[in-house]
C-alpha cells in the first residue's frame, strides 16, 4: 500500500499531527509520497528527511494501483490534491486541518492514528463523485480537464458578457451578466449555490448550470440529465475580459466565438467517508440551522 501524502502552502500544519502520520506509515508498512510544496513543511516541523525518491511534482505521474490520496488542509486543498492524480481513480482521503468542509470529512484532532489503521485494515468505504470533462481551446496545449466542483466562466473587470448556452446542440438561453457556473452535484453546495443555484444531493449524476448575476429575472438554473452535452459559446463581447476556471485553479482566458464543451466524465473521484457526519448533517450546519 502507498500513501500518497498532499498539502499546499499556506495550510496550517502542528508537528504533532505529522508525527502522527509518519508514525503510522512506518508502524504498518507503508511506502509513501509527498508532494514537493508539502516535503519543506514536513522537514522543517518535524525533522523529517523527505528525499528525491519519496517526493512528487506536477503531474503526479504513475502510482500503484493499490493508493490512497491522504490530502491535510481544507476543500481547496482536496480540491487540488485530486487534480494532481490526473483521472487516477485512487481513494481520496481528505484531513480537515480548519473549518468544517463538504469534502474533508476527517477532523484532525486525535483521528490521524485512526485513519491509517482502517487503510491498513483495508476497511475504507468510497463514496463515488461524478466528475465533468470540460474540452476547448485553454492555449496551453492541453484541450481537456476535469472538474470535481464547477467550471466557471466569467468576466474580468466592468462590463457584462453573453454566453450562449446549448444542451445537445439545442438553445437553452443566451445569459447576459456575469458569468456561468457549470457544476456537479458535489460543486452545488459551492459557488454555484452562493449565486442561487441549487442543492443536489452529491451522489446524484446530473449537471447543473447556473447563470452569475444574470441581467434578466427570467434567468434560471437547469439541472440536467447525466447523459446531456453542454456546448458554452462567448458572445462577441468576451474581447479580452472573460477567463474559465476549473475547480477555482487556474484562469484561462476566453475570446469572442471561442466553444467550450462539457459533459460528464466517465471517471469519477472516489472520497472516502469516515464520520458518521451526513451530507445533509453538514448542510445543517453550514446554512446556520440547528
Amino acid at each position: 500500500m502507498k500513501i500518497i501524502l498532499f498539502s499546499r502552502q499556506g495550510v496550517v500544519h502542528t508537528a504533532g499531527d505529522l508525527h502522527q502520520m509518519f508514525d503510522a506509515i512506518a508502524r504498518f508498512g507503508f511506502d509513501y509520497a509527498v508532494n514537493e510544496e508539502f516535503a519543506p513543511q514536513i522537514e522543517r516541523l518535524t525533522g523529517i528527511s523527505i528525499d528525491a525518491a519519496h517526493r512528487y511534482g506536477r503531474p503526479m505521474g504513475p502510482q500503484p494501483a493499490e493508493s490512497v490520496l491522504v490530502c491535510y488542509g481544507g476543500d481547496g486543498t482536496l480540491l487540488d490534491g485530486i487534480h494532481r492524480l490526473g483521472g487516477a481513480e485512487i481513494p481520496v482521503i481528505g484531513i480537515n486541518s480548519g473549518h468544517l468542509g463538504f469534502l474533508t470529512s476527517v477532523p484532525r484532532n486525535g483521528c490521524i492514528g485512526d485513519v491509517f489503521e482502517l487503510i491498513a485494515a483495508g476497511k475504507l468505504e468510497c463514496q463515488p463523485r461524478s466528475m465533468l470533462e470540460v474540452t476547448g481551446d485553454f492555449g496551453d496545449g492541453i484541450s481537456t480537464r476535469y472538474a470535481v466542483n464547477e467550471v466557471v466562466i466569467q468576466r474580468q473587470g466592468a462590463g457584462m458578457i453573453s454566453v450562449e448556452t446549448y444542451v445537445n446542440d439545442q438553445m437553452v438561453a443566451t445569459y447576459h451578466g456575469d458569468g456561468l457556473i457549470v457544476s456537479t452535484p458535489t460543486g452545488s453546495t459551492a459557488y454555484s449555490m452562493s449565486a442561487g443555484g441549487p442543492i443536489v444531493e452529491p451522489t446524484a449524476e446530473n449537471i447543473i448550470i447556473t447563470p452569475i448575476c444574470p441581467h434578466a429575472l427570467s434567468a434560471r438554473s437547469f439541472v440536467l440529465g447525466k447523459e446531456r452535452t453542454v456546448s458554452v459559446k462567448m458572445g462577441r463581447a468576451a474581447r479580452k475580459t472573460t477567463y474559465l476556471s476549473v475547480d477555482g485553479g487556474k484562469a484561462f482566458k476566453l475570446n469572442g466565438g471561442d466553444v467550450v464543451e462539457l459533459k460528464m466524465s466517465a471517471s469519477k473521484t472516489h472520497l472516502v467517508r469516515l464520520t458518521n457526519r451526513s451530507f445533509y448533517d453538514i448542510l445543517n450546519q453550514k446554512l446556520g440551522g440547528a
